[in-house]
């Protein structure tokens, strides 16, 4: 997947976000739940997005790294849906296995960012 697939996903995945967050019940419950499951879903898309646009391999690294916390959150505010039957755990399962991808997905990338710095920095101390 290339860094526009990633973004156009992340920011596909906070739409579906969107409307699961029109789907929750109207409990006090929700209410606390929507405002950091709906911001953790759209700063992923967009900290993805930052990343990509980077000044330095340093901030492509910070903002990467910002977006993986970011999905990774999202993932729990679902699972806390699930946990506390918020919405019938059915109509969450691909939404919440998107996220565990995307999760996933930025690890890795964060992982292959990391060998690729380790590898520019041991070519630039041999010189």
């Amino acid at each position: 997947m290339n860094a526009l697939e990633l973004q156009t996903r992340l920011k596909n995945f906070a739409y579906g976000v969107v409307l699961l967050y029109q789907s929750l019940p109207t409990k006090k419950t929700s209410r606390i739940i929507e405002d950091p499951l709906l911001r953790s879903a759209f700063s992923s898309a967009a900290d993805c997005r930052a990343a990509c646009k980077a000044q330095s391999d340093e901030a492509c690294k910070a903002k990467r790294n910002i977006a993986f916390e970011e999905i990774d959150e999202t993932l729990l505010w679902l699972e806390v849906i699930v946990d506390l039957k918020l919405v019938p755990a059915a109509k969450l399962t691909l939404i919440i296995k998107e996220a565990d991808e995307l999760t996933r997905v930025l690890a890795s990338s964060g992982i292959t960012l990391e060998r690729k710095s380790k590898n520019k920095s041991s070519i630039l101390n041999i010189k």
